[in-house]
C-alpha cells in the first residue's frame, strides 16, 4: 500500500486524538456500560444501548485511526530544500484574477484537508495546479465552479 504524505501538525493531530480516544473517551464508555448495566434488564435499557453504541464508534475510530497512522509518509517541509517552489506542506498566498483578494492556502495531506482554514489537500485540482510554481507564475485551473485565475504572490515552508 502506498503511504500517504501527511505534515507534521497533521500527524501529531491524529496521534493526540487516538491518545485521548484510548485513555479518555474508552474507559469512560466502558465505565458507563458497567453503570447500565448495574440498572438491570438490558432489553429495555436506553442508557446501554446508547453507550454499546458510542463504544462501537469510539472503536471503530480508533481502528481508522491506527490505520491511518501506520500508512502515513510525515514530510518536514523546513528540512526541505525546495528553491521558492510550492511544494507539499507549503503555504502559499495568491491573488485571485478576478476579484484582486488574497488567499492564502497550505498544501496538506487529504486527511488534514479543511477549505474552512485555508488547508487544501494535495490532490485538489488547484494544489496539483500550484505544485513547482514560484513567486510571480500565473496559475491557470478548471475549478468546480469554472476556469480559475491566480498569481503566486508568495511561498513559505513554515
Amino acid at each position: 500500500m502506498n503511504k500517504e504524505p501527511m505534515t507534521i501538525r497533521g500527524h501529531e493531530l491524529l496521534q493526540q486524538e487516538l491518545k485521548k480516544l484510548k485513555s479518555n473517551d474508552r474507559p469512560a464508555v466502558i465505565r458507563a456500560i458497567a453503570e447500565a448495566r448495574a440498572h438491570g434488564d438490558l432489553k429495555e435499557n436506553a442508557e446501554y444501548h446508547a453507550a454499546k453504541e458510542q463504544q462501537g464508534f469510539i472503536e471503530g475510530r480508533i481502528k481508522e485511526l491506527e490505520g491511518k497512522l501506520s500508512h502515513v509518509q510525515v514530510i518536514d517541509v523546513t528540512e526541505i530544500d525546495a528553491g521558492g517552489k510550492v511544494i507539499f506542506g507549503s503555504t502559499v498566498i495568491l491573488l485571485d484574477d478576478d476579484t484582486e483578494q488574497e488567499i492564502t492556502y497550505k498544501i496538506v495531506g487529504q486527511d488534514e484537508a479543511n477549505i474552512k482554514t485555508g488547508l487544501i489537500s494535495y490532490t485538489s485540482p488547484i494544489a496539483r495546479a500550484l505544485i513547482s510554481k514560484s513567486e510571480g507564475d500565473a496559475v491557470e485551473f478548471n475549478a468546480p465552479d469554472g476556469e480559475k485565475s491566480y498569481e503566486v504572490i508568495a511561498v513559505s515552508y513554515d
